[in-house]
């Protein structure tokens, strides 16, 4: 009889121990379902704006209470209103040292979530596909201005650029034109990437520079080729095309709270895959050679 009583206990014991950690489970796991929950605000480059706002959906649609604003602008502005505290991230094409003085600059935290490659872009009727960086520089100054004198239409070229805050304007200029500056008046000066792919679309004779992002299933628009080196991921991650530059989202210190989730649900392996599908690289697959070409 003892036995029985006893053997009853234990029995009662480890069910009352197997309730208890199901009971602990359950509540963990929906405390972990449930924890992410606040707003974040972005602002900055027009480049990384498509990538930010795909992550933006997906995160959202995994937590429900997490509300995301996303916003262009430029890499400048970004920097600037992250820096004064105006928003939570500033997305970036640049280093912040770049476009902040140093004490601004210093009050960051760099987040790298992916790398951009920035093409020149026409229209595909214009039927250029391939510049040398002496022809590109001297299109983008103003030296040459009329299609003919690259071996393409008699046909006045229209130049899109972009205003001195972008950062695309900033890695084209240090990448594709060996640090010339454009010249100082165009048709159309825009940071609105979609703006400026309209254009193109709208002109045989436009040309612009745009992130590669912006190409993916694009059938109006040509990306030209520099040297003879076509603007692919492939080639960016040998270190063959050089136009390019790491996206930073910088927050004004360390990252924290949801803030700091959607970063590292940005630049995390189950993201990866949109990552390069939308046409931005994955800085992880960033060769040696490329990385050193660029310090």
């Amino acid at each position: 009889m003892k036995i029985n009583q006893i053997m009853k206990l234990c029995l009662t014991g480890i069910l009352a121990s197997s309730l208890t950690a199901c009971s602990a489970g359950t509540s963990s796991s929906t405390s972990s379902a449930s924890a992410l929950s606040g707003t974040i605000s972005t602002s900055g480059s027009s480049a990384l704006l498509p990538l930010v706002q795909a992550a933006a959906d997906d995160f959202m649609s995994e937590n429900p209470d997490v509300s995301i604003t996303a916003n262009g602008g430029g890499s400048g502005t970004g920097l600037k209103q992250v820096a004064d505290g105006s928003v939570d991230i500033g997305n970036s094409d640049v280093y912040a040292e770049e476009k902040l003085d140093a004490t601004q600059a210093s009050t960051l935290t760099d987040h790298k979530v992916a790398t951009v490659i920035v093409a020149a872009v026409v229209n595909k009727s214009l039927g250029i596909t391939n510049l040398t960086t002496a022809q590109l520089t001297d299109i983008f100054t103003g030296r040459i201005t009329n299609w003919k004198e690259v071996g393409g239409k008699d046909l006045s070229i229209m130049l899109v650029t972009r205003p001195s805050s972008s950062g695309t304007r900033a890695l084209f200029k240090k990448w594709a034109m060996n640090n010339t500056e454009e010249a100082g008046s165009s048709a159309l000066e825009t940071d609105d990437s979609g703006t400026l792919m309209q254009t193109i679309t709208d002109n045989e004779g436009a040309i612009g520079y745009v992130a590669l992002s912006y190409l993916v299933n694009n059938t109006s628009a040509q990306a030209v080729s520099i040297d003879g080196v076509e603007p692919t991921l492939e080639n960016t991650y040998q270190g063959k095309y050089s136009v390019w530059g790491f996206e930073h989202m910088y927050t004004k210190g360390e990252a924290s709270g949801v803030t700091d989730s959607f970063l590292k649900f940005i630049s995390g392996d189950a993201f990866a895959e949109k990552v390069e599908a939308m046409g931005y690289g994955a800085a992880s697959k960033m060769s040696d050679t490329a990385v050193k070409s660029h310090q």
